[in-house]
This record gives structure tokens, sequence and C-alpha cells, in this order.
């Protein structure tokens, strides 16, 4: 048998060449090989409601879902996501045309972005970003540009702000497409009600396109409050909705996501998505169609557990010398190492493991400008609170 030959010519397509092993990867490996805790990737570690456990055991039992679901989504869940943004927002959606379900937000994202966008087009989202947008955007041939939440103190306290006037500024002549993020990760900003309205007038004015990722949507706190960008004037049809039930339900592993959009933009996404995972988690659409209609009881006990241990954890970091902005929304909370006489976040995250036994991820990562975001790392605190507890009597030990 001959030997494969060698050849020059790299192995990864260009528009993926930036991309390696993520550093969600890198950090968990960290903290598996030290035994730290790991407040790094975002996931719970406890289960969501047992009912709605129960009921995937049942679909399973049932026979329901154990072959391949409708390509869309079954009926029984794309009923209830309709229900749900009827309930929660005045939103009206079709569930026959109008929501899609996908394997998680990440596939909601990816199968918009590659309908939706043509070789060259410009994409504008907010850095620090979720790093599957910059992926997914360069999968799709387009052109990212970020524009920078940039760290505001006020009396207030410390938070992320986004300036609207740099957002108007980046639009060119190449814009297809704004990529929003409300609740942010990994900053936790809320965008505000003329935040928004100033978004979608742009949004109208240069006839965009608009991807809301709003997988945090049930976990706002304090005065914050979600404002779904689809129900502002003129944004209804030109706006593609994402959400999950892996971060409003606490069941990162089944993977189910949904879009919500407009007939010819939930077909444009199908398209994309049909050739991506085709069907996913069919036992699992039962269960979720049953989440979204638990009562608001649910939504509001998990939002005061999720609060309580934001402030839990926000206070031991303020303790152990951070700088903490406290995030109205999502379950991370972003620090500055500098009062700690740091300013590299990698370095401080791939040290942290064996100086305290924490494991954290640097929000470089999550940025083009990655000066910008050189002294900020991220923790997640969707973890038990005794968990919490001893993450923070580790990380005090960094006050001296």
């Amino acid at each position: 048998m001959t030997a494969m030959t060698s050849t020059t010519r790299p192995l990864l397509n260009r528009r993926l060449a930036e991309f390696g092993t993520t550093i969600f990867a890198e950090m968990s490996a960290l903290a598996l090989r030290t035994g730290s805790i790991n407040l790094g990737q975002g996931f719970p570690d406890t289960d969501g409601p047992e009912e709605v456990r129960e009921a995937a055991v049942r679909a399973l039992r049932e026979g329901r879902g154990n072959q391949y679901p409708p390509g869309p989504g079954i009926p029984e869940l794309r009923t209830a996501i309709a229900a749900h943004q009827e309930r929660r927002y005045g939103l009206s959606y079709d569930p026959g045309t109008e929501v899609l379900v996908t394997a998680g937000a990440t596939e909601a994202i990816a199968a918009a972005l590659l309908a939706l966008l043509e070789p060259g087009d410009e994409v504008i989202a907010f850095e620090p970003y979720y790093d599957s947008y910059a992926a997914c955007i360069a999968m799709a041939g387009g052109t990212r540009v970020p524009v920078t939440l940039r760290p505001h103190v006020d009396e207030g306290g410390a938070s992320f702000r986004l300036d609207l006037d740099e957002l108007r500024a980046a639009v060119t002549d190449r814009t297809r497409l704004l990529l929003i993020n409300t609740p942010h990760n990994p900053t936790g900003t809320v965008l505000t009600r003329a935040e928004l309205a100033a978004i979608a007038e742009l949004a109208v004015e240069r006839d965009l396109l608009v991807v809301t990722d709003e997988v945090y949507e049930h976990l706002v706190f304090d005065d914050a409050e979600h404002l779904p960008l689809a129900g502002f004037p003129g944004m209804r049809e030109r706006t593609v909705t994402i959400g999950s039930a892996g971060k409003s339900f606490s069941f990162t592993g089944w993977k189910v996501g949904w879009i919500t959009a407009a007939p010819g933009l939930v077909a444009a996404a199908r398209s994309a998505k049909q050739f991506l995972t085709y069907v996913s988690s069919g036992p699992f659409q039962y269960a979720v169609a049953e989440a979204l209609a638990l009562p608001d009881s649910y939504f509001t006990a998990f939002r005061a557990d999720m609060l309580a241990k934001r402030d839990l954890l926000a206070a031991g970091l303020t303790e152990a010398g951070f700088e903490v902005f406290k995030p109205a929304g999502t379950y991370f909370i972003t620090t500055d190492i500098r009062p700690l006489g740091e300013s590299d976040g990698f370095a401080f995250c791939r040290a942290l493991p064996e100086r305290a036994g924490v494991v954290a991820i640097p929000n470089a990562v999550f940025y083009d400008h990655r000066e910008a975001g050189a002294p900020f790392v991220r923790f997640a605190f969707c973890k038990q609170a005794e968990v919490l507890q001893e993450a923070v009597k580790r990380l005090k030990s960094l006050a001296g």
C-alpha cells in the first residue's frame, strides 16, 4: 500500500483557522486535572424540575420521540413556544410557520446566520461575545464587526454599557445583520427599553435583519426587565428571536432551543438547519413542551435562587479583592483583576487552579480587541450554594 502523501495545503478551512480548541475545553480539563471547583463553563450542577424530568421519562417509555421527530419540531413544543411568547410578551406567533425547534441555541444561531448571510456581509455583534458567534459568522462567510460594551461606574455600581453612537457609526452599506444578546453573556448587561428602541430605529432606518439571542430571558435581577426586541415598532418582520430550554430549565445536556420569527425568516433558517442536525432531542421536546407551561411561580423561584447565588459569589469576590461587575442578568459575573495586581486574564486563569483551586474564564477570549478584555475574568454562579461558599473561601486566599 502506498503511504499517504503529505500536502502543504492547510487541513483546516481558512475561515475556521482562528478557531481551535475552545477555552472552555482547556479550562474544564484543567479543573479535572487539579481537582478545582469549575466556575468556568456555564452549566448548573443540579438538574431542573423533577416533573420535567419525569415528562422526558414518560415520553421515552411511551415511544414518543424515539424515532425522528418532525423537522421543524414536534407540534406540541412549537405550540408551547408560541404560547410562552404570547403569555409573557404579548407576541403572537403561528406554531406552524413561525416557530422552529433546534439543537440548542447554538444551532439556532448557526442556522440563522448560515441562512441569512452572503459572503462579505458584515455582522455587528457586541463584544465581548459568546464564542460561537464568531465561528458561525466565519462559516457563513460573513465579516464580524465588533461594537464594544465598555466598563462604566456610577452610583449604581460597576457595569458594562453600550455606546449607541458607536453602534450607529459601525453600520455601513455592507452591514446585513445585527447580532444582539440580551441578557448579555458574559457581562450580565440587560439592554434597557431606551437602548432597545434605539437599536430598533437603527435597524428599520438601515433595513437590517436582527438575530437576537435571548436565552437568559428568565434570569434578570433587581430592576432589570427583559424586553424582546421583536416587540418594538418595525421589528416583528425582521427579527429572529432565539430561546433555550437549557438556560430556562437547567437541562443544558438536552440541547433544545428554538427560533421564533416571521415565516420567511423561519423558512430560511429551516433550510440550513435540515442539513446541520436535521432533527434532535425527540423525547426531550415533549418534556420541554410541558416545562414551558409551568406556572409563573417556577420562574419566580428560579430567578430568586440565582439572585441569591449571584449575591453570595459577588460578595465573596469583592472580599477576595476583585472589582465586581454585578450582573443584571444571566448567571455569570465579570470581574476586574487589576486590584489584585494582575492584568493578564489568560495568565491569571491558567494559574488560578494551582493558586486557589478554582477555575474561571478569561474574558479576552470573547473579544476581537483582546486588549480591551485583558484584565477581565468571568465566573459562573449557577452552582450549589455550598460549592460557591467553598469557592469563595478558596478565592479569599488571593487577598493574602
